[in-house]
């Protein structure tokens, strides 16, 4: 290595290698940190389109001005308008998203019906006690 670089290496090299090495770990660690921010305030705060904050927030960090949307996107107070399901069902389907984002396990409140019974169709003409 010393005829590579013209001098020998010794502590002090190495010892500023692994500090750059720390700081770069630390800078992308900061990075993707800063970059979740939008989804993980909007997960705690309940809203109603997390995932896509969240994933705006990933997918936007680098030109900025999609994380900044997403950002403000995080705090706003959204009016759920959704004529396919009565409020307590449309609250109870954002909890359950919440909790499948946040990775808790979903309660579910009721258990699934037990299936129907569909009794045979017999055919007209014929009885089953009787020979052909």
């Amino acid at each position: 290595m010393e005829s590579l670089l013209g001098f020998k290496l010794d502590f002090w090299d190495f010892a500023t290698f692994a500090v750059l090495a720390l700081l770069v770990l630390a800078g992308l660690i900061s990075v993707v940190w800063l970059a979740g921010l939008p989804g993980r305030i909007a997960i705690q705060r309940k809203h109603p389109d997390a995932e896509a904050v969240q994933m705006m927030g990933y997918a936007g960090f680098l030109a900025a001005v999609p994380w900044i949307q997403a950002f403000i996107w995080a705090f706003k107070p959204t009016d759920i308008v959704d004529i396919r399901r009565f409020p307590a069902q449309e609250a109870k389907g954002i909890d359950e998203e919440i909790a499948r984002l946040s990775g808790k396990p979903v309660e579910d409140a009721k258990a699934a019906p037990a299936p129907t019974q569909i009794p045979e169709a017999k055919s007209p003409g014929r009885d089953a006690n009787k020979g052909s």
